[in-house]
């Protein structure tokens, strides 16, 4: 009698809980194999969910960029206008969901009467949600988050950011390369921001042959809305046939 009453006061089973540490617990080193399994159960409820949410029809464009920029400072600006470009396109805007860059691209396509998605993950700094989603999904875990932004996309558009940035460009990068997906476009907005990059991507590993010369063709840079969109259309034509869903 007591177990069923100590299981009638919870608010709900153990694996649907959220915690602010799960991730780091995991990867946290060798732990006792039944929290290895609770932590797997948990993973896979989280797939489960972030698959169940994303019932759009159509490909989508997915936004990556710094949580840390203003709306005053330039890229934020471009962001506005690059999702108004996707939106007025009839792409629906994927992005992490929160400020900054991922704001001024839902707050864009927002305006311009198009479909966002957000993608969002809870940070001790930088990562509320921001106001412009129609739709918002919060993870436990980074990497079943990046799974979900780009799983269902279709091009890629990149603005300046940090470590969270990089590391969402290369491993999309890294997934086209060893061909776990399609090459999609990746569209680096903001020339100047990303020429050094190019050039050590040319100049060191181009130069000793650890990448070869189709993978720096992955990338495009431009600071033109209008363009950005030109090189996701041309794309698809070069498909011959607009995907449903983007495999």
């Amino acid at each position: 009698m007591e177990e069923n009453n100590s299981r009638q006061g919870r608010a709900s089973p153990w694996f649907l809980e959220r915690a602010s540490d799960l991730e780091s617990r995991f990867l946290r080193g060798r732990r006792h194999r039944g929290a290895d399994l609770e932590s797997a159960v948990r993973i896979f409820l989280e797939f489960l969910k972030g698959f169940e949410s994303l019932d759009i029809e159509g490909p989508c464009v997915t936004v990556f960029g710094s949580a840390r920029f203003s709306e005053h400072h330039p890229y934020y600006q471009l962001a506005l206008k690059v999702g108004s470009e996707l939106a007025a396109a009839g792409y629906p805007v994927i992005t992490g969901g929160g400020p900054g860059i991922m704001e001024a691209a839902n707050r864009g396509a927002k305006a311009a009467g198009g479909y966002n998605i957000g993608r969002n993950i809870a940070l001790p700094k930088e990562q509320k949600p921001n106001p412009y989603l129609d739709k918002v999904l919060e993870f436990d875990h980074f990497f079943v988050r990046k799974v979900m932004l780009v799983k269902y996309s279709c091009a890629f558009v990149v603005f300046p950011g940090g470590y969270g940035t990089l590391d969402e460009v290369f491993e999309t990068s890294v997934l086209m390369q060893t061909g776990k997906i399609e090459h999609f476009p990746i569209i680096l907005m903001g020339q100047t921001y990303w020429a050094e990059m190019n050039d050590f991507l040319k100049k060191s590993l181009l130069h000793e042959k650890t990448i070869d010369p189709q993978d720096v063709e992955l990338f495009h840079f431009t600071d033109d809305p209008v363009k950005a969109i030109e090189i996701i259309r041309t794309y698809q034509k070069k498909q011959h046939t607009v995907k449903n869903d983007c495999f």
